[in-house]
């Protein structure tokens, strides 16, 4: 567990009072990374003004948002982002069954979202130096060349909640907490 605070709405600082009362409504819960992040306000706001953007002017359809960012979450072996995006993905449209083949590390058989997983995990496996294939088999799949820069947001969006929920170890919220996973994980959602 954890030594460093989750800050709810009623205990952090007024720099990050906002984004963290919008993040509790949207979920009904100060979600775990969210209140970890609001102990540096610089950090939650940064978070908060990228998500905003990925899924407020991006193009990426609310099931395609969560396949990128459950891809990433096991990409960066995050157990409790991967419980998380799991909830958000199912209630999102997410089929069970490319649910349950990204928590288990597997490329969805769904080639759309296979093409998305794929390049989601070759940015954080090749640290952005993808080959022309990575970004091909992306485009072949229909994507267009800008979305393989909105990819970069999701990953960007990822590495600030799946290394502060790596770092800090929070307890999953009762809602989450059915969607538990760790690495290697190969059971039902």
């Amino acid at each position: 567990m954890s030594t460093y605070e989750i800050q709810t709405v009623e205990t952090v600082s007024e720099a990050a009072r906002e984004p963290l009362a919008a993040l509790e409504g949207a979920f009904g819960f100060v979600p775990a990374a969210a209140g970890l992040m609001a102990n540096s306000p610089a950090l939650l706001n940064t978070f908060f003004s990228a998500f905003g953007h990925f899924r407020g002017g991006g193009t990426f359809g609310a099931d395609e948002r969560q396949v990128l960012l459950l891809s990433n979450a096991v990409a960066n072996g995050c157990e409790w982002a991967v419980a998380f995006h799991t909830l958000e993905a199912l209630a999102d449209g997410v089929e069970p069954g490319v649910v349950e083949a990204l928590r288990r590390g597997e490329v969805p058989a769904d080639p759309r979202m296979a093409a998305l997983s794929g390049l989601t995990r070759a940015f954080i496996g090749k640290r952005g130096r993808l080959d022309e294939a990575d970004v091909a088999a992306f485009r072949g799949a229909g994507f267009t060349e800008e979305q393989v820069f909105e990819v970069i947001t999701g990953v960007a969006i990822s590495v600030m909640t799946n290394y502060t929920a790596n770092l800090a170890r929070p307890a999953m919220e009762a809602a989450v907490r059915p969607h538990a996973w760790t690495a290697g994980y190969s059971s039902g959602v």
